[in-house]
């Protein structure tokens, strides 16, 4: 349905555009997001994560492809890449995400991305990415870090 074509890039021209009220303006009072990094989250955390991150990005470029949404107008999907500094360390970082969503009420209810957090680690961390980032013992760490960021950004905010 080309609705929710519309929807899903409306999405990501507004992150490449670091507009993150127009990016949550496209999410259902009650959406969840889940990723490799921040894991799930609920309607509140989501829109603070995408403030969070338009704020904090560095030189972000964000392209969108292979739109594709079911018949009924139920679920859709695309790939999006972003290419990025990350703050943490300064290096360059180079995301390609298959993105996943439910629609209800012609609004995004459900956001999954699934990137590879291996190859993520490897270009923002560096040797310690290439060498552990496959283990618990670097990806862990990347996740208390990236919701601890979160709550203390939602927090200052409050």
């Amino acid at each position: 349905m080309q609705r929710y074509e519309q929807l899903i890039k409306k999405f990501y021209t507004c992150f490449g555009q670091r507009d993150y009220a127009c990016m949550n303006s496209v999410y259902h009072p009650d959406a969840t997001f889940y990723d490799p990094v921040f894991e799930n989250l609920n309607a509140d955390q989501v829109r603070a994560m995408w403030e969070m991150l338009t704020k904090r990005a560095a030189d972000l470029k964000v392209a969108v492809s292979d739109i594709q949404v079911d018949a009924k107008g139920v679920y859709g999907s695309c790939r999006w890449k972003a290419e990025y500094i990350f703050t943490g360390t300064g290096r360059k970082v180079i995301n390609d995400v298959k993105a996943s969503f439910k629609f209800q009420d012609g609004l995004i209810i459900e956001h999954m991305d699934d990137f590879d957090l291996w190859k993520w680690s490897r270009q923002a961390l560096g040797i310690s990415g290439l060498l552990l980032g496959w283990s618990g013992f670097v990806q862990t760490p990347i996740r208390k870090k990236a919701k601890q960021g979160l709550r203390k950004f939602m927090e200052a905010a409050s």
